[in-house]
Order: structure tokens, then C-alpha cells, then sequence
């Protein structure tokens, strides 16, 4: 049976780390709300699961992904899960322990970025927070993006196996999350990053070497990658970039 993903459709958003890992792996999925002629339905389907008044285990928010009758919420979540089965975390438990550990380091600087176009409350429109965005853009690029993007690289530098992988000497999922996180920035923030594969050459190294696998090439050329957009987590306003009026 294919694993299930259920994410919001028209975007990447978190559901895109879990999609990066699939592609990889070659892996039998179906992304539920953006199916074929769902018109819907698929959107109807994951409510469903969130809404129900049976289930057990019901997920508070996307993505999700069901494998046969098990729900697994989050990203950090359904990554670790989906390690072993697709080869993309190490063999031994421990080490697994601490790859997870990576993942949710993302998680958070993932949480950070959406709080720049969105620092007071999900439920307002951008537009009604645009000055508080300006402030808190400020502070994440100017601090906390490094703080961040500074630990990844220092990571990728100390890897006894080399700095071709930010764990041991294959892939993780989390060499393909911080590919997300390197081309998501990049959008978002076209000025503040135009030097990043400078200050980070480790990171950059990476983000190519991510881009050349051929399921992921061919993944990035496909119709199933939705472009950045106004929707998503990374989001471009050129008022929040650095040097804006």
C-alpha cells in the first residue's frame, strides 16, 4: 500500500520535507489533497481525519501521513519514522536519536521564518501585522538566521566523515531538509542571502550536491513541485528583505 501524505494543497509548506524524503527514496505516495481530480476532496478527506469524532489518534494539524491504518503527525515526527524504511537515516538507534535531533533544530528555524511575515497571530492577514513583521524580520536576519545557519555549517565542518553530509557518509532526510531550508531562504530573502553560499560554504556545497541526485533533479523539474509562492511558510515581501525603504 502508498503511504498517504496530507498536506494543504497550492503549497510547499512543512508537507515539502516530508515530499523530499518520498522523492528520494522513490517511494510509492499519494499526496492526498492534491490528487488528480480530487476537486477537494482530498482537502475533505484530511479534515476528516483531523475532525472525527472515532479516531484515537487524531492529528492536530498537516502534514500527516498514514501507512495502513497509522497516523503520524509532524514533520521531525514522520521523518523519523520514515528513516528506516527509506534508507535515509543511520542503522544505529542512537544515531538516530541524534539525526532527529537535527531535524527538529529545523523544525525550529522553520518556526522562526513563518514568524516573520506572521509574528502576532496566524488568524491576521499579513497586511494587518505588516509593521511587527518589519521588527521581527529585522531580528532573524540579523541574528537568528545566522545563529542558525552558523550551527549547520559548523555541524557539516566537524562531521568526522566529512562535510559532504551533515551525519556520517550518507544521506539523511536532513540533508534534504536543509536543502529546503537553503532554497526556501533564498526566496524569501533574495538580499539578505545574496552572499550565503559564501558565508556558508559548506551548506551551499550541500544544497548542490542535493540538487544533482537524480530523483530529486528530476522531482524539482516535475509539476509535483510547486513553486514558492505568498502562501507557503517562505514567503517573499520585498519590504521585509534587508536594505528594503
Amino acid at each position: 500500500m502508498p503511504y498517504k501524505l496530507y498536506y494543504w494543497d497550492g503549497i510547499q509548506g512543512r508537507g515539502e520535507f516530508v515530499r523530499l524524503a518520498l522523492e528520494e527514496a522513490g517511494a510509492d505516495y499519494i499526496d492526498v489533497c492534491r490528487g488528480p481530480g480530487s476537486e477537494g476532496q482530498g482537502v475533505r478527506a484530511m479534515f476528516a481525519i483531523m475532525e472525527s469524532k472515532s479516531e484515537a489518534h487524531i492529528p492536530f494539524a498537516p502534514p500527516f501521513l498514514k501507512d495502513g491504518d497509522l497516523i503520524i503527525p509532524h514533520v521531525a515526527n514522520i521523518l523519523m519514522y520514515l528513516g528506516p524504511k527509506l534508507g535515509l537515516t543511520p542503522e544505529d538507534q542512537g544515531e538516530r536519536y541524534m539525526v532527529n535531533g537535527l531535524q527538529l533544530t529545523i523544525t525550529d528555524l522553520v518556526a522562526e521564518v513563518h514568524d516573520t511575515h506572521h509574528p502576532i497571530a496566524t488568524s491576521q492577514y499579513y497586511e494587518e501585522q505588516k509593521e511587527e513583521a518589519k521588527a521581527r524580520t529585522a531580528e532573524f536576519l540579523d541574528n537568528r538566521m545566522p545563529k542558525f545557519l552558523g550551527y549547520f555549517e559548523r555541524v557539516l565542518r566537524q562531521n568526522p566523515k566529512g562535510p559532504m553530509h551533515i551525519f556520517g557518509s550518507r544521506l539523511t532526510y536532513v540533508d534534504l531538509s536543509l536543502f529546503q531550508v537553503f532554497e526556501g531562504l533564498r526566496y524569501a530573502f533574495p538580499r539578505a542571502t545574496a552572499h550565503l553560499s559564501d558565508d556558508y560554504p559548506h551548506l551551499a556545497a550541500l544544497r548542490a550536491a542535493v540538487a544533482t541526485r537524480p530523483n530529486i533533479a528530476r522531482y524539482l523539474k516535475s509539476e509535483r513541485r510547486i513553486p514558492f509562492n505568498e502562501d507557503g511558510i517562505f514567503r517573499h515581501y520585498p519590504e521585509l528583505d534587508r536594505g528594503a525603504a
